[in-house]
């Protein structure tokens, strides 16, 4: 990764990366703002901060559109804007741990919709880590339903959270085999922050006068897991391929879980460790042979 005449190699830039993304969580559980405020902020700073160096960039990709891209890139940015909803809401009533797990479910969602949508085959050693997965989460919410009746209401939030993500990554996809990726994302940020600032209209929510500690999690929720997550990641996609870079995703949870319990003092229960454990092994062995298309490429996984 290449910023101004600094060089920063692949794996220290992969773990810069995923330790980024691992802060995601911990700033959102520090936060009182509602879920759509710290979502349309994160995505609304994180814009203004690439603006200064997309205008020429988006202007030459956006010739290569076709007349249905438009319509493609709102329902992304509408997907994506449901996915900080339900994720960032799921952070009220559930723990960091159960929350992660479920959300890093991404790509076996990503592969069943390719499935239905592409075609893109998955090999029997995969659909046995997706299993594994599955059942991962489902121990994950036995175990939260012994918790209470909010943990698994915020482990069902963090499911359609994931649910809503998936969707739009299948969805650039099909975009991102014509146009950039950071393109992609500077459209699909700024339209998801218009979506969810809808909302807050809508319901009614305050949009101002936060104090300056929220603010300043707004900013680190733009700054760390979105400019040093998602677009660090993005840049090293050429790279280092996108299997690669997905299992970096891995390192997520983990790192939130220890996060959490190292800043929150939370614990993990005996469920939620077994059933994370499961999950992670099955997410391991799945993205170790699932095999990519070419459009998956460039948008393998956005991060939380």
């Amino acid at each position: 990764m290449n910023i101004g005449r600094f060089t920063l190699s692949p794996v220290p830039a992969l773990i810069v990366g995923i330790v980024a993304i691992s802060f995601s969580a911990i700033f959102i559980k520090w936060s009182d703002a509602p879920a759509s405020i710290l979502g349309m902020y994160r995505l609304l700073i994180t814009v203004l901060l690439m603006a200064p160096w997309m205008g020429r960039i988006v202007r030459r990709e956006v010739r290569k559109f076709r007349p249905r891209d438009g319509g493609l890139i709102f329902l992304s940015g509408l997907f994506l804007g449901l996915h900080f909803l339900f994720w960032i809401e799921s952070l009220r009533h559930t723990s960091v741990a159960s929350s992660m797990i479920v959300l890093s479910l991404e790509p076996v969602f990503v592969a069943i919709g390719a499935y239905a949508l592409f075609r893109e085959r998955t090999g029997g050693t995969a659909l046995l880590g997706m299993g594994m997965a599955l059942v991962g989460t489902v121990l994950i919410g036995w175990g939260d339903i012994g918790l209470s009746k909010k943990a698994i209401y915020g482990d069902w939030l963090s499911l359609l959270g994931t649910l809503a993500v998936s969707v739009h990554m299948l969805i650039g996809q099909r975009i991102c085999a014509y146009i950039s990726a950071y393109v992609y994302s500077f459209l699909v940020f700024a339209t998801a922050a218009g979506v969810l600032a809808v909302y807050n209209l809508a319901a009614g929510i305050e949009m101002v006068g936060y104090p300056p500690r929220e603010w300043g999690i707004f900013l680190l929720l733009a700054v760390v897991p979105t400019v040093f997550g998602h677009l660090l990641f993005n840049s090293l996609l050429r790279r280092l391929g996108a299997t690669t870079v997905a299992m970096s995703i891995l390192g997520e949870p983990v790192g939130a879980i220890i996060l959490a319990y190292l800043l929150l003092g939370e614990g993990i229960t005996g469920y939620q460790g077994i059933g994370g454990l499961l999950t992670l092994a099955g997410l391991a062995l799945f993205l170790k042979t699932k095999r990519s298309g070419p459009a998956v490429e460039e948008v393998a996984r956005e991060p939380a």
